[in-house]
């Protein structure tokens, strides 16, 4: 995760020849196994189902790949469904094609390479109707698989199956041909419009006409047929669907089925957000009365550590920074596993409310002046990000049976700040030009603000990035800009939220940021840099004030989140090279760094340091309303998880490798050329950091009991 800041003005053939010799000459025998590669392999298929209409729904197949033969360079995963499902492209984690029933993955560029053990995760969203059995054969590069260790019977391979023309259980033929709708399932806004795209599996040789027929809520409409040419068939047109205003307070539903001769079919669920309910569904506060959901991965994850027991049922942040977050993998659970522990959660909770939180942390171009915590998308690609990713977190949060649950959306992290105070960076200066982050952030606003149990709060940086007179202002000027885009209004704004994932404390009770030191003003030291702040909760509460003059609703709270600024004991080196112990009263020094040095409760380095910080500790545990203009303190950034890895590691989630994460960097111009302050062997930004979280453990404040 990345917080980059700009301090104003003022301031990332020979052996095969041999042995070939040796067999001619009849001196030794070649074991088979160098002909070629033993194979096996085994798979684990799992899927989340729904019904969306009767005898109709979709689902979400997550499957993993076990290697257990001879190491490959490359696979082809082939299997069929049995009832027609037709899946919903692209796909995640491999190239998935469909024929008919029969389904083929192979692998992508990262993930091609599986030693012995290996396993591999991919995954893919797709419909059904009728019923939907799960396929029980598989093949890798046309071997046949074990299923969960369990080998299928009969057991064919692919050049042994039956002829779908002589099997009475045979799939679709491969040559069948297919409509397909992306995304799914769609959820529009009352008195607004959403698109999807429509198109073939194959190019066809003349125009075909697609007839679209709704059913459902007749407040949703959608044109009545779409024509696909030779020329644009395969990577299809889009589609508008619409919802009227009406007089009711429900959430609609409707179903538009596409049809065409000699196609298989399609269909798209739509659900109408209803705006009549958008204000009156929400109250003032959803930390209020409320306890907080427990993430049961990151849960598992803390009480697994020596004393982790302490802080493992404490709420903590659900981060959806990827497509394929959404629906989760066989290691980690989806949103709407999330959803469905948290009913389970709230039904155990008696009569109080129950507060979940994500962070919507996905944005083309994302965190475009850091490396650690770069994205899957390209700088160009808003189209994906709203159809593949918003539009299916929204469907999903939008369903009746979640409307109990209070849901806090942290929309995302390190973007618009960048658009004020970074754009001498060039991907910085494209997602400011393009539009893509404030459009993007627009359009989740509007999409999530839509649904009455969903509160959005936008992330509006640190008082160490934004604190000085130059950011303060143009930031909220910026946070408005996208704050009305895309068909957004400020009425989906409930609040923001300072220091996501930071280590900025909370308050620091010996620095006065008015006062002076041997004569000069505190402002002039090294390490408050003429901020106007010295914490997060004087910014915080400053910021909400020029928010609402900038026109914001004036009941907007802000939250702070305090996992990782509590700044105890320092008990690991290399710790703040003056301080080592948390300051109990302010210096007597008259130096002015000197004194604020010894009395500042943030030790790191520098202000501008934010990667794995060394000596820092857990802060104030959730708390609802602390505060004067403060709805919580929250634990978004869950404890333990990494900020960035301390070296190059390769991996498949776009994360790349930042110096400020390395502990030997002596620094740059954004951290005043200072040491990084970073803890070593860290992984890559999301991954647990086993001593990461018993050094956070060892220096909370207030203390762990």
């Amino acid at each position: 995760m990345r917080f980059p800041i700009t301090l104003s003005g003022r301031r990332k053939a020979i052996a095969l020849t041999g042995a070939s010799a040796l067999v001619v000459a009849g001196l030794v025998t070649l074991p088979a196994a160098m002909a070629h590669a033993a194979p096996g392999c085994d798979i684990t298929y799992a899927a989340n189902e729904w019904t969306e209409a009767p005898g109709s729904g979709g689902f979400t197949a997550n499957i993993t790949v076990k290697n257990t033969g001879d190491a490959l360079t490359s696979w082809t995963l082939r299997y069929s469904y049995a009832n027609g499902q037709t899946l919903t492209l692209p796909g995640w984690s491999a190239n998935w094609t469909q024929s008919g029933g029969n389904v083929t993955a192979s692998n992508l560029s990262y993930n091609g390479s599986l030693a012995t053990g290996a396993s591999t995760s991919i995954g893919i969203n797709g419909r059904w109707s009728g019923s939907n059995a799960k396929p029980t054969s598989f093949t890798l590069n046309n071997t046949t698989c074990t299923t969960g260790g369990v080998t299928p019977s009969p057991s064919t391979s692919p050049s042994t199956q039956p002829s779908p023309s002589t099997s009475p259980s045979a799939s679709p033929s491969p040559q069948a041909k297919s409509i397909i709708i992306s995304p799914a399932s769609v959820s529009v806004a009352e008195g607004s419009s959403s698109s999807v795209t429509v198109k073939l599996s194959a190019a066809p040789t003349a125009n075909v006409t697609v007839a679209l027929a709704r059913s459902g809520d007749t407040s949703i409409t959608a044109p009545s047929s779409v024509t696909l040419t030779p020329s644009n068939a395969v990577a299809g047109v889009s589609v508008s669907i619409a919802a009227a205003e009406d007089s009711d307070q429900t959430h609609g539903t409707a179903t538009v089925a596409a049809s065409a001769s000699g196609y298989t079919g399609a269909s798209l669920a739509v659900t109408e957000i209803d705006n009549d309910i958008t204000q009156s569904g929400r109250v003032d506060n959803p930390y209020a009365g409320a306890t907080g959901y427990v993430n049961p991965n990151w849960r598992s994850k803390a009480i697994a550590e020596p004393g982790g027991s302490r802080v493992a049922n404490t709420s903590t942040g659900v981060w959806l920074d990827r497509i394929a977050a959404i629906a989760g993998s066989s290691s980690a659970m989806g949103l709407r596993a999330h959803l469905d522990e948290a009913l389970v959660q709230d039904a155990a909770n008696g009569s109080a409310a129950l507060t979940i939180q994500f962070v919507i942390y996905n944005l083309p171009g994302r965190d475009c002046s850091a490396l650690a915590s770069n994205g899957e998308l390209g700088v160009d690609e808003l189209p994906r990000y709203k159809a593949e990713y918003i539009d299916p977190i929204a469907a999903i949060m939008s369903e009746s049976k979640y409307s109990s649950l209070r849901i806090v959306a942290i929309i995302e992290i390190d973007s618009l700040p960048n658009l004020v105070t970074n754009l001498n960076i060039s991907k910085c200066a494209t997602m400011n030009s393009n539009g893509g982050y404030v459009k993007g952030v627009g359009y989740a606003l509007n999409k999530l603000g839509a649904i009455p149990n969903v509160y959005n709060y936008i992330d509006s940086a640190h008082h160490g990035w934004i604190g000085w007179d130059t950011n303060f202002g143009p930031t909220a000027v910026k946070l408005k800009e996208a704050a009305v885009a895309e068909g957004s209004t400020v009425n989906n704004v409930h609040g923001f939220i300072t220091n996501t994932a930071n280590y900025s404390a909370l308050t620091e009770p010996y620095i006065n940021i008015s006062g002076t030191i041997g004569g000069q003003p505190v402002r002039q030291s090294k390490w408050v840099d003429w901020n106007y702040y010295a914490d997060e909760l004087s910014f915080a509460q400053a910021f909400r004030n020029r928010l609402v003059t900038e026109g914001f609703n004036s009941n907007i709270g802000m939250l702070i989140d305090t996992s990782r600024n509590g700044w105890g004991n320092c008990v690991q080196t290399p710790c703040q090279p003056i301080q080592t112990t948390r300051p109990a009263a302010a210096s007597t020094s008259t130096v002015l760094d000197t004194y604020i040095n010894q009395s500042r409760i943030d030790r790191r380095i520098h202000l501008g340091n934010w990667c794995n910080q060394a000596g820092a500790g857990m802060g104030e545990r959730p708390t609802a309303a602390p505060q004067s203009g403060i709805d919580a303190y929250v634990w978004i950034k869950p404890p333990g998880e990494s900020d960035g890895s301390s070296s190059l590691i390769p991996n498949n989630e776009g994360k790349g490798f930042d110096r400020m994460c390395d502990p030997t960097y002596t620094g740059n111009q954004l951290n005043g050329n200072n040491m990084s302050g970073a803890l070593g062997n860290a992984p890559i930004s999301g991954q647990w950091f086993s001593a990461q979280f018993q050094q956070l453990m060892a220096n909370a404040y207030p203390p762990l009991s």
